[in-house]
């Protein structure tokens, strides 16, 4: 743990404080009045910072066993790759911008309610596929593993139209524009990671 300390900071303070708020909220309903984002407070200017600490909290242990697990995956790596500062951009303005849609579309909706970090981990993840495009990875049910440039599209595809049709309560607005904003955040801090992206696809077909 120490290590991961030392050498990507703000990945393992954010693994860490997500798991202890989420698992204290578990055992505190009044903390999920507090940090739940709430679109129609949000729009009219109250409760903002829940932008932030929504994606503190999770909705039960599935979710927050799949999000850390995800975040685990990719997050610590992309530290590494990218730094520490322009690391923890990609994640906090990913939390930020992927909940702006949702403030927006829900804005007169007073029972609408979202939490969890899977914004900000869309984000994480899409700048990893920038830096990483053919690594690969496993993703039920497909039984083999495919590129991560290849999950994005996939991804991407899938999240749009489940945003557009979806009656399944799961925030698929912010997954989609958290993808979308680690694409655009790590396109203006990482100076040629288009061109990276591009040779590192291009050098293997």
């Amino acid at each position: 743990m120490i290590e991961y300390l030392q050498n990507t900071p703000v990945a393992s303070i954010i693994f860490i404080f997500t798991l202890v708020t989420s698992i204290y909220a578990f055992n505190d309903a009044g903390l999920y009045g507090k940090f739940m984002l709430h679109p129609y407070s949000v729009y009219r200017k109250q409760n903002v910072y829940t932008l932030l600490t929504s994606g503190l909290i999770h909705g039960s242990w599935m979710h927050l066993i799949f999000n850390m697990f995800t975040f685990y995956a990719f997050a610590f790596t992309l530290e590494s790759t990218m730094g520490s500062l322009r690391f923890g951009l990609v994640y906090f303005i990913g939390l930020i911008l992927s909940d702006i849609p949702s403030v927006f579309k829900h804005k007169n909706n007073f029972h609408y309610h979202s939490l969890g970090a899977s914004g900000a981990i869309s984000a994480v993840l899409f700048s990893y596929i920038l830096f990483y495009p053919l690594s690969t990875l496993m993703i039920f049910p497909l039984p083999i593993p495919i590129w991560a440039a290849l999950f994005g599209v996939l991804y991407l595809v899938y999240t749009y139209y489940m945003s557009k049709s979806s009656r399944d309560n799961i925030n698929h607005d912010a997954h989609l524009f958290g993808a979308l904003t680690g694409i655009i955040v790590t396109i203006l801090l990482v100076p040629g990671i288009i061109p990276h992206f591009i040779s590192a696809i291009t050098g293997r077909l």
